[in-house]
């Protein structure tokens, strides 16, 4: 969790909680020189954070001028004056920390096209249906389909610089979880414990109604000051419907007229606003960063035509639905490939040609027409038996189920599957394309499919 923080809620700041927090003095390294004219975003001093995070010092938006006076390196506190800048409106005083309204975006110089994958270690994520580093993508799931453990593995695993998770409505014994795992968990990038590059937002449900509304805003503040400083940053946001029930509560105890099952009408308005702040930028000190949305949905009764699974499905781009009937099967991630989808493909299709393999999109589109083929299949052999198929769909039906259980699926708990490197998942695929191939090769020189499926070649996939 972080601790030099950008964010301090106003009403905070005369409290004795505060006046404790501002008294721990940082390591500070300054940058700038004496006499150098800085503009607003400048970047002045550096703090080593945590082991994992270099928090940098930002000259506040609409300051610019030339710096008057400095101080040595040193150890200060977050609210002590570390520069005074001459500006047209007179000598400002500069701190290290930064008050923002939180419901304001912070500028920025220029967005970016979105072009690189968000990578995550998760081969259905990754493989199937990407994320695009600043983009957004949803994971509406009905209660116990896993929705807070994909984003708890997401966390864990993908390229961000920084994870903000952000507890909204949640109970606490998650909470609790998160903040006792990721101290236990090594960061394989900087082999430092996760919490190091996580802050965690913890509004859990017995939470008055308008902090929980306001966390979501709060989350979306530091991300942007982490941006601002050139990080990527990855936002767990669980959930958006509990969020949306704090809007409703708060709607109608200002008497406002209902809309939809009791949603304010500028409930899509607010979700727009949301997952419009992601993106990846270009800073105004000319640094380039990110904010990645993704975001838990939890229809009641997985009723994913309720409003706010709908309204988000319109401003997501990436949307993996999870199958309660995969959660108690144990499938994980509980990812169904028939309902999910992908808008960045068509944007991260030359860095995967370029980065992993000119035949990844390729083998990607045979895999999902598998996919889709067994689901055509499985609804004739429900009317009238797979006995009825010719081999080739039967071997259609083998090869599913070997991506299925060989490639969509994950142990989280082994520490050679939880996380798959994207060369590595190409090779699965690779294999896997080549196993149907090849036994398509037999079946045309006679072979039996239930000779095929004697000699155990798909169970070496299934169980690798």
């Amino acid at each position: 969790m972080t601790s030099a923080g950008i964010m301090r809620p106003l009403e905070q700041q005369n409290s004795k909680q505060h006046l404790i927090k501002i008294q721990k003095k940082w390591q500070t390294c300054f940058i700038v020189e004496l006499q150098q004219y800085i503009e607003q975003g400048t970047i002045f001093a550096e703090v080593q954070e945590t082991p994992a995070i270099t928090y940098k010092a930002m000259i506040p938006y609409g300051v610019n001028g030339t710096i008057i006076k400095m101080l040595p390196d040193g150890e200060y506190s977050v609210d002590e004056p570390l520069l005074i800048v001459d500006t047209p409106t007179g000598a400002k005083e500069i701190t290290m920390s930064q008050t923002w309204a939180i419901r304001t975006p912070r500028p920025i110089k220029e967005r970016r096209l979105l072009s690189v994958p968000l990578i995550t270690g998760q081969r259905i994520i990754d493989s199937l249906f990407p994320l695009a580093r600043g983009g957004v993508a949803a994971i509406p799931g009905g209660f116990g389909t896993g929705k807070t453990m994909t984003q708890h593995q997401l966390a864990k695993w993908c390229d961000a610089d920084l994870i903000i998770y952000i507890g909204c409505g949640e109970r606490g014994n998650e909470m609790t979880e998160v903040l006792e795992d990721f101290a236990k968990l090594i960061d394989p990038r900087s082999n430092q414990p996760l919490l190091a590059r996580t802050v965690l937002i913890a509004n859990t449900s017995d939470m008055p109604v308008a902090s929980r509304e306001a966390s979501i805003y709060t989350g979306l503040a530091i991300a942007e000051g982490y941006r601002d400083m050139g990080y990527h940053c990855a936002i767990m946001a669980d959930s958006t419907s509990r969020w949306a029930e704090a809007l409703r509560e708060l709607s109608g105890r200002l008497e406002e007229i209902p809309a939809e099952e009791g949603y304010p009408a500028y409930l899509a308005t607010r979700l727009s606003a949301f997952y419009g702040r992601a993106g990846y930028v270009e800073n105004l000190n000319g640094t380039e960063g990110s904010i990645s949305i993704v975001g838990a949905v939890s229809p009641q009764g997985a009723d994913f035509s309720e409003p706010v699974t709908q309204h988000t499905k319109r401003f997501v781009r990436c949307f993996w639905a999870l199958d309660r009937r995969l959660a108690y099967a144990r499938h994980f991630p509980a990812i169904d490939w028939m309902n999910s989808y992908s808008g960045y493909l068509q944007e991260l299709e030359e860095w995967y040609i370029n980065q992993v393999n000119p035949k990844f999109l390729d083998y990607r589109a045979k895999i999902m027409a598998i996919l889709q083929e067994e689901n055509s299949l499985n609804e004739i052999v429900k009317l009238i038996g797979q006995d009825t198929l010719a081999d080739s769909q039967k071997l259609t039906l083998l090869i599913a189920r070997v991506i299925r259980t060989g490639f969509a699926q994950q142990n989280a708990y082994n520490p050679e599957d939880t996380y798959m490197p994207l060369k590595a998942q190409f090779t699965r695929m690779d294999e896997i394309i080549k196993l149907y191939d090849d036994c398509k090769k037999l079946l045309k020189e006679g072979i039996s499919i239930e000779q095929l499926e004697n000699s155990n070649i798909f169970d070496i996939l299934q169980n690798s």
